[in-house]
């Protein structure tokens, strides 16, 4: 083991002395030029005497340079060709860009949605004439339509004009024509002029409140609109809650036949508080604990 590591610092000292005969050896060949080079770079034409030039020379020098670069400047953009007239580029040929597609885009948009808006305002204030609801619907014969309202516990219901059917009895008569108008009695007297047991009155199913549809209570025979408690007669007085008056009514007319027709375009507002021309109380439990009777 002795004999390896003597060995191994012999060689590495002769590595680091040959290492510095090499540095040495480099150093020298950076020195000063030789009086042979110097003699052949002094006499190369190319370069000249630097002892022969003033500074003054160098700067005329260098300005007539200048003079002569900017002349061969000039003389080539006056030997240049004119410039082209200018001519507009077909639009068939660059065609839409980016920015007006989409600006195009939102102003078809915007037409569309004011087209559609105009439209569906034009449709809801254009009186329908083909039937359903805002015409004048033909419901069926009198007596037909009273043994329905009978069969159904005293209401029919028609949904294509929002519309409750209900007797009228032809014993207040006599009161209705004090507090109702002719387009009304024409179906309420219907019962006296064809020879039946009552007539018909036509009412709209929205509470006059605030707009709710107003079921029927099988229980006290009476309207009853869930949503405040308002309470109305079969005939639609009202007879308790926040409702400023009776449930409203369509005008009616009676044909050769005996048949009913009514007009949903026409609504007629309902009686004011107090009207009770048929007497009518509550034949059983209430079907809304808030109206009050």
């Amino acid at each position: 083991m002795i004999i390896l590591g003597i060995i191994a610092i012999v060689v590495l000292a002769g590595i680091g002395l040959f290492a510095t005969l090499r540095g040495r050896q480099a150093d020298e060949a950076v020195g000063i030029l030789s009086s042979e080079t110097k003699k052949r770079d002094t006499a190369s034409s190319s370069l000249g005497s630097e002892e022969e030039l003033t500074g003054k020379q160098v700067e005329k020098a260098a300005a007539l340079d200048r003079k002569a670069s900017s002349k061969q400047l000039v003389l080539a953009a006056s030997e240049s060709a004119p410039p082209a007239p200018y001519v507009p580029p077909d639009p068939e040929v660059i065609g839409v860009s980016r920015r007006q597609f989409f600006n195009r885009s939102i102003v078809l948009m915007m037409q569309i949605g004011l087209g559609g808006f105009g439209a569906a305002c034009i449709a809801f204030l254009w009186p329908q004439l083909g039937g359903g609801f805002g015409s004048a619907i033909k419901v069926g014969l009198v007596s037909d339509l009273l043994s329905e309202i009978r069969s159904n516990n005293g209401f029919l219901y028609k949904a294509e004009g929002r519309m409750w059917l209900t007797e009228y009895p032809n014993g207040a008569i006599e009161k209705a024509r004090a507090s109702y108008s002719a387009p009304e009695l024409t179906g309420m007297e219907a019962g006296l002029n064809l020879g039946l047991d009552g007539g018909i009155i036509a009412l709209y199913q929205k509470c006059p409140h605030l707009g709710c549809r107003v079921p029927e209570c099988g229980t006290s025979q009476w309207f009853e609109c869930p949503c405040h408690g308002s309470s109305y007669n079969r005939v639609g007085e009202k007879r308790g809650g926040p409702a400023p008056r009776g449930m409203d009514r369509f005008a009616m007319s009676i044909g050769g036949d005996g048949s009913l027709t009514v007009n949903t375009g026409a609504i007629i507002q309902g009686p004011p508080i107090g009207t009770n021309t048929t007497g009518q109380e509550a034949e059983g439990p209430s079907c809304i604990g808030q109206s009050s009777h």
